[in-house]
């Protein structure tokens, strides 16, 4: 990483308050080159708190923006961080409402050129996609990472219809644990107070929604570019990782927008930008990528940017098992189109007559993260276990290497005789001494097989010939390894298991998986520059005598037959800021199954978190538990907030709703 200090401008950082039409004022932090020349705004908007969680990340890239010549802007989500106004659900229609007029605002600045791009990884790389979709007149470019054209069947609710147990729960708890903490009266003044109390009375767990849409309807529509991505007229650079869940956006958007108006870009990253160097690498000069972007679409700079190819994906070599990498093997690639004319599909016919597929509720239990970040134990380790829990079907490389690139597909032959149940499919790579290491995977709802708009039962005793896609990869089978397809039932705690599911009869005569094989090609002009950025802003992480807890804990009781997975998901912990603030984070997720009972299943997650300023004495502090359960007919949730000042409880609710299993 190399940090700069030198920059072509010199630099200024100021925060403001941006009024909407309603007469709401949002929270902004500033940064501009100082220069009369009027400059295009770059805008980040989401509701991650700028005044300490994302400041670090913040203080990386928005200095940097600037100091090429550029305003470079982060602003909070009303009810968020210190903006006024009171929380929504994510993405509604306020909220795009709010960035539509933050964008017109920026336009008009006597120091903004009138021309605006947008940025953001996860929340902000949705949003700018769905602010591009309203197609606001200054927002010429966007760069949008991690994130997704559709709500519905790829974000963290559902994926191939199935409710996904571990971020359906896992993120619905910490939107809970963030919505609740307080403004900063550093920030806001006197008023911190009143604003804290008036949002949390306004406070709804998303969970209460996200459960009650549990196919692809109108709710998930909304804010789904992919409903018209014809909408989108900004210029956009779709960038993706191998090891994000939403990298499938890339394909999709390099596939449907124009041509001329879009590049993608995939590298075998995590949920992280490319630039911070976190594993799996090889990190890459994101920031200067992305101003190659902005060079060319709002200040009418040749680049060579569009010269590029179309889509830019990184091939991983083949590579052992492990939870973390810090650098993956492999090479960039580049494709002139997408569909490509590289890649063709080749199927892989299964054999071996009918085969019962019953796992146990405990397969999934070495599925990994679902969003991982960097962190020590968030990949999957070897999946020979997981495999012994399924039915496989192997295909030896033999001569040349195999290489993939785009989304697999399985076509199954199947017997149920039950109404609901659920079929999941993973793709790993066998090495010769045996080891197993997980490529890519894919669910299907067998109630959601004829459409993720509708819930159909199975016909008991029916056989049915299914067919799904897996997440996109990009991946060479060397010879000697063997790939192989393995088949499960059940895929927890990722996927919450079907009320009453037993299983299916797989015909393996009639199935088959079919691989993007992509012909080889050297693409040796793809290349980029070493990672950069600003300095970094200096907060400190406190060393802590206290033992830290496992990352990733997996606890067999093996006389009740009962698996628990613990988790901590290492958002950031305890960290001192340089404007005196002691920020103090801490969560624990609880996922619980029993072997042979698909209605034991249970999450849990307790969040705490203290904001404390010594200097003034403020000191807050939150705590939240959320848990969800089900019988056979409902899901049952239930979500607590406590929230003290100086150690007086000021607020405490519980919620505890039913919400009808129609399709998960």
């Amino acid at each position: 990483m190399h940090i700069t200090t030198d920059f072509p401008y010199e630099t200024t950082r100021e925060d403001v308050r941006i009024p909407l039409p309603d007469g709401t004022r949002l929270y902004a932090r500033v940064w501009r080159p100082v220069t009369e020349e009027p400059v295009p705004a770059l805008l980040e908007y989401l509701p991650y708190r700028l005044g300490d969680w994302t400041a670090p990340r913040d203080a990386q890239r928005h200095p940097w923006y600037a100091g090429h010549g550029y305003a470079s802007v982060r602003v909070d989500v009303r009810g968020h961080g210190n903006s006024e106004g009171l929380p929504g659900d994510e993405y509604d229609a306020t909220e795009l409402d709010d960035g539509v007029a933050v964008i017109h605002w920026l336009a008009q600045q006597e120091w903004c050129s009138g021309r605006v791009g947008m940025f953001g990884i996860s929340w902000g790389g949705f949003n700018s996609l769905q602010l591009a979709a309203l197609a606001p007149e200054p927002l010429k470019a966007v760069v949008t990472v991690c994130s997704t054209d559709d709500r519905y069947d790829n974000d963290v609710h559902y994926m191939g219809g199935s409710v996904l147990a571990v971020d359906m729960h896992a993120w619905a708890a910490t939107m809970l644990a963030f919505v609740s903490r307080p403004p900063d009266p550093a920030q806001v003044g006197d008023a911190w107070k009143d604003m804290w109390l008036e949002r949390l009375e306004a406070v709804d767990p998303f969970i209460h929604t996200w459960l009650a849409h549990q196919t692809r309807d109108d709710y998930w529509k909304h804010g789904s570019v992919c409903e018209d991505y014809g909408s989108i007229r900004a210029n956009v650079l779709a960038v993706g990782g191998w090891h994000d869940p939403y990298r499938d956006t890339v394909l999709r958007l390099v596939e449907h927008l124009d041509p001329s108006r879009v590049r993608g870009l995939i590298g075998p990253w995590s949920h992280q930008y490319p630039d911070r160097g976190l594993p799996p690498g090889p990190a890459i000069g994101f920031l200067q990528e992305t101003l190659r972007w902005w060079d060319q679409h709002l200040k009418g700079k040749e680049t060579g940017v569009m010269n590029e190819p179309l889509l830019r994906s990184w091939i991983s070599g083949s590579h052992p098992p492990a939870t973390v990498y810090d650098t993956l093997p492999g090479r960039w690639v580049g494709d002139a189109r997408w569909p490509s004319e590289n890649v063709s599909p080749v199927a892989y016919a299964l054999a071996g007559g009918e085969r019962i597929v019953d796992s146990p509720q405990q397969t999934g239990v070495d599925a990994g993260r679902f969003f991982p970040f960097g962190n020590e134990a968030d990949l999957p380790p070897d999946q020979r276990d997981e495999d012994a829990k399924s039915v496989s079907f192997e295909f030896p490389v033999e001569g040349a290497p195999i290489e993939i690139l785009g989304r697999p597909r399985v076509k199954l032959r199947l017997r149920m005789d039950v109404p609901r149940g659920q079929a999941v499919a993973r793709l790993c790579d066998v090495a010769p001494d045996g080891s197993s290491t997980l490529v890519t995977r894919g669910v299907l709802n067998l109630a959601t097989r004829h459409g993720r708009d509708r819930a159909e039962d199975w016909t008991p005793g029916a056989t049915e010939d299914v067919a799904f896609e897996l997440n996109a990869i990009g991946h060479t089978f060397p010879p000697g390894h063997r790939i192989r397809l393995a088949v499960s039932s059940s895929y927890w705690p990722w996927i919450w298991p079907q009320a009453g599911s037993a299983g299916f009869v797989l015909d393996a005569d009639g199935s088959l998986v079919e691989l993007p094989v992509r012909r080889h090609t050297e693409d040796p002009a793809i290349t980029f520059g070493e990672p950069e950025q600003a300095e970094p802003l200096g907060v400190v992480f406190p060393a802590t005598l206290d033992e830290q807890r496992p990352e990733r804990l997996v606890v067999r009781d093996v006389a009740k037959g009962e698996w628990r997975q613990e988790v901590d998901p290492r958002y950031g912990g305890t960290r001192l800021y340089p404007d005196g603030l002691e920020f103090t984070e801490d969560a624990l997720e609880t996922y619980t199954i029993q072997e042979r009972d698909p209605l034991s299943a249970r999450t849990r997650s307790d969040w705490r978190i203290r904001l404390h300023r010594p200097d003034t004495g403020w000191d807050a502090e939150v705590e939240t538990r959320s848990e969800i359960t089900a019988d056979e007919h409902d899901f049952l949730t239930f979500n607590e907030v406590v929230c003290k000042d100086g150690g007086e409880i000021v607020f405490h609710r519980t919620w505890e709703k039913r919400i009808p299993r129609t399709a998960g």
